[in-house]
């Protein structure tokens, strides 16, 4: 660790800011390394306090959230019940909100969620479980939600409230403009929350706009109250909501008034906490190569200068006097970190043939590599590295890309029916089967034969349109690699666990190719989502393989997906576009033509991805140049990652 680390044995409460690290804080938190590790301990807190409840024959009052963030910790309690004897018998539960209106037995409902993930799984007595109705008539809904709010009140209050966080900083459905002692209510749900539930419904238009939430005051009456958020989406409205101040525009800030409040964090959430981001900012620190690069890049771009004008000013004055009297002067910092910096950018992402490369990124040798690029989706390798990918087909090494999923589910019903509705017209004794297929797409109705019927003709538009953008980029047909793991075929956003045939797969593909390089997404902003899943795909079938001979001469390289980049101290390879390149990455990705125009998952920026990606790598070369570098076009980056 480079800063000194506290030492939590547990997420017990404890009075937030009383150290120097912290001193920022207004909400104690707890970091873990995983979401594993993390919901593990709250599992384990929530059972111990039922099982305390046992001993003295009370019952437990316990508030439950939804989303994926609670999936874990619903998991492990499971698991205690099956193996470890944990009874539901003396819980009764209240869930924080239900969408508005909706069916008990839409998949998309709370109600289906938790009996999904929990209460078809435990013990506990069906007349325990309260989760606000969203089939209650508009006339009755003013006394419905005032009668649950008495619910609550005459079980004796909530002893534990379990709690998520949307990137608006609601905590349930309470928006920001939430009045501090607001109770259980309808209320309107706010675009950047339809937006982000926009999967689950196969589009936005679907997701309801209004839904009936407890209130804060609701939740800030619980005894204690725990807090989850997991990834590098989190990361902002994570740092407002402990460090800012309290406000209704962000109404999980309300927490901080609260006396028995933990937030449980991955290290992706707490990333933008004061004491990860710029712990030089609160405490001495141990200033490792990668903490020193961190810290020069923060100062170039806090005090707008690149690298090599820095002054012994600009460190005094912006917390790195420690820094400075360690490891300076400030020219000598500022010389180091210049080449460190040059050192990243090459064309070679293969590796530059005849070279001396003890300073480039890649190795020289083999001149020429076999790579193999892992592609969670059907169009994720050219989104993302497209650049990268046509620079290695040209200079000569052996490219295969591997598409781990069939990517079925992101294409819409339009788009289907009219690829449909080409072949009938093409093949007139089209047989029934295509007929059928094209009545459910247009009218909208399902059975598990046709379903499966149109997720395969989904998963061919993907295939074939991977087909010609790799074409176009010149890859032979036969390095085309199309895996379907069977854990995305689900044919809902729910996606199954890595099971030993999606490793199987992985790792028969890896030992039939035995790569020099391996390039794969390292997107860990959803550590619950469909990239994080392929990530672990990969992590795991090489380490299954790490004994291999062929092994040791290895590389992994991780890019990013079409939301985020790799911030600049992270970046171990750059490798530069010029204009010409941009365009023909352009050109690559619009041969996905079913994710070119309104994609069905486009998160929270509505830009197209082809526009999203050159203005992340636009980004990226001027960054690189306000640094001192040299002007590019584009930057696509990639992080090695060490196994």
């Amino acid at each position: 660790m480079t800063l000194k680390t506290l030492d939590y044995q547990s997420i017990d409460y404890r009075e937030a800011g009383k150290f120097e690290e912290t001193r920022f804080e207004k909400i104690h938190n707890v970091i873990f390394t995983s979401s594993d590790e993390g919901s593990v301990i709250v599992a384990q807190e929530i059972a111990s306090l039922i099982r305390e409840k046992q001993q003295k024959g009370k019952k437990f009052i316990l508030g439950l959230a939804t989303g994926s963030s609670p999936i874990k910790v619903y998991e492990e309690l499971v698991r205690m019940h099956r193996e470890e004897g944990l009874s539901f018998q003396n819980v009764i539960t209240f869930n924080l909100d239900e969408y508005f209106p909706m069916e008990k037995s839409d998949m998309q409902s709370y109600h289906f969620f938790m009996h999904e993930h929990l209460f078809n799984h435990v013990d506990i007595n069906p007349e325990n479980i309260h989760i606000p109705d969203g089939t209650v008539s508009q006339e009755e809904l003013y006394q419905y939600c005032i009668d649950y709010e008495m619910q609550i009140k005459g079980a004796g209050g909530l002893d534990f409230q379990l709690l998520g966080i949307g990137r608006t900083g609601h905590v349930g459905f309470n928006e920001p403009g939430s009045h501090f002692n607001s109770s259980t209510r309808v209320i309107t749900l706010d675009h950047i929350t339809r937006v982000d539930a926009a999967p689950s419904f196969l589009g936005i238009n679907n997701v309801p706009r209004k839904a009936i939430t407890m209130g804060i005051g609701s939740i800030r009456k619980a005894k204690r109250i725990v807090l989850m958020a997991w990834g590098s989406n989190k990361a902002s409205i994570i740092k407002e909501t402990i460090e800012g101040e309290v406000s209704s525009e962000v109404p999980a800030t309300y927490l901080q008034h609260h006396n028995n409040t933990t937030f449980v964090l991955d290290e992706g959430a707490a990333a933008d906490l004061t004491r990860i981001k710029t712990p030089w900012l609160v405490t001495s620190c141990i200033w490792t190569d990668q903490l020193r690069r961190r810290a020069l890049l923060w100062l170039c771009e806090k005090v707008n200068k690149p690298v090599l004008k820095l002054t012994d000013k600009d460190y005094n004055d912006n917390g790195m006097s420690g820094l400075l009297a360690e490891q300076g002067p400030a020219y000598d910092l500022n010389i180091h970190m210049f080449n460190t910096l040059q050192r990243t950018i090459t064309g070679w992402p293969g590796g530059k043939p005849n070279a001396e490369d003890s300073n480039r990124p890649e190795r020289a040798l083999p001149a020429k590599k076999r790579v193999i690029i892992f592609s969670p989706h059907p169009d994720d390798d050219v989104i993302s590295m497209g650049g990268t990918f046509d620079r290695l087909i040209e200079q000569g090494h052996e490219v295969h890309v591997a598409y781990q999923t069939s990517g079925n589910i992101a294409v819409s019903d339009e788009e289907a029916l009219k690829y449909a509705e080409v072949v009938v017209e093409i093949e007139k004794n089209a047989d029934s089967e295509m007929h059928k297929m094209i009545d459910a797409l247009r009218h909208k109705y399902t059975n598990s034969e046709i379903d499966q019927t149109i997720r395969k003709l989904k998963g061919l538009i993907r295939r074939k349109e991977s087909l010609a953008a790799t074409r176009f980029l010149g890859l032979p047909d036969n390095q085309v690699h199309f895996l379907d793991l069977p854990f995305y075929e689900t044919g809902t956003i729910k996606k199954g666990r890595l099971s030993e045939d999606d490793f199987s797969i992985m790792t028969h593909l890896i030992s039939t190719i035995r790569p020099h390089q391996v390039f794969a997404a390292g997107d860990l902003a959803d550590p619950h989502g469909t990239h994080k899943i392929c990530l672990d795909a990969v992590f795991e079938s090489l380490r299954r393989l790490k004994s291999e001979k062929f092994m040791k001469d290895c590389w992994l390289w991780l890019y990013r997906g079409a939301w985020h980049e790799w911030d600049i101290h992270e970046i171990e390879m750059a490798v530069p576009m010029s204009p010409d390149q941009v365009l023909k990455k352009r050109r690559a990705i619009f041969y996905h033509q079913s994710q070119k125009d309104g994609a069905m998952f486009q998160g929270d920026d509505e830009r197209e991805f082809w526009i999203r990606v050159e203005n992340r790598t636009q980004l990226t070369a001027d960054k690189y140049n306000a640094l001192g570098m040299a002007e590019y076009a584009a930057m696509e980056a990639f992080k090695r990652y060490h196994f």
